[in-house]
């Protein structure tokens, strides 16, 4: 209904998104990348901080709140000709713009949700750090992964529904266990 006020709202989460750093949470998941090529993340966070950590294949399940994307066309704006029209307009369709991530009823994408399942069905090891498993498709993950043979390994401030899935279940911070588990993995592989 007040698509300026929205606009707004999001600029402001953006620029607190700008000045936010990756934490050894992130930072562990990057380092894990380039010690076992092949790893994927699969990440509900909008936010951006995994990439800017240096994890190379991120699959953003709600997308990225850094990219904006034409409401009527769905073209993902690469820059914004008129920064001070709020909302700005599509370049290619004139549509009002808006932030590049799922809300409340839209779909993940199907490529994003197809990318997902591949990558939890050749697994060895899943990780599924900080999520409440409650909320499909992000939640039957692990389940494909099980049943695909994989180690489940949950890390979250507390048990959920997964937990009884799990093979291990590290209840904490995942700034804390992510570079523990990440020194054990370089030490294996040196």
């Amino acid at each position: 209904e007040n698509p300026a006020l929205v606009w707004d709202w999001y600029q402001w989460r953006r620029r607190l998104i700008a000045a936010a750093k990756p934490n050894a949470g992130h930072q562990s998941i990057a380092e894990l990348a380039a010690l076992k090529p092949g790893l994927t993340l699969v990440t509900q966070n909008v936010d951006g901080l995994h990439q800017r950590a240096g994890s190379p294949e991120v699959i953003e399940f709600h997308g990225n709140i850094g990219r904006s994307k034409c409401f009527d066309c769905g073209t993902v704006a690469t820059s914004i000709d008129e920064p001070d029209r709020r909302p700005p307009v599509c370049s290619i369709c004139d549509g009002l713009l808006r932030p590049d991530v799922v809300w409340f009823g839209e779909s993940i994408s199907l490529p994003a949700i197809e990318a997902a399942y591949a990558a939890a069905e050749r697994s060895e090891i899943f990780l599924a750090v900080g999520t409440s498993s409650l909320v499909y498709p992000a939640a039957g993950l692990a389940e494909v992964a099980a049943d695909a043979g994989a180690l489940i390994v949950e890390l979250n401030l507390d048990q959920t529904p997964m937990s009884a899935l799990a093979d291990h279940v590290l209840v904490g911070p995942a700034a804390l266990w992510l570079p523990t588990i990440a020194a054990c993995v370089r030490e294996a592989v040196s």
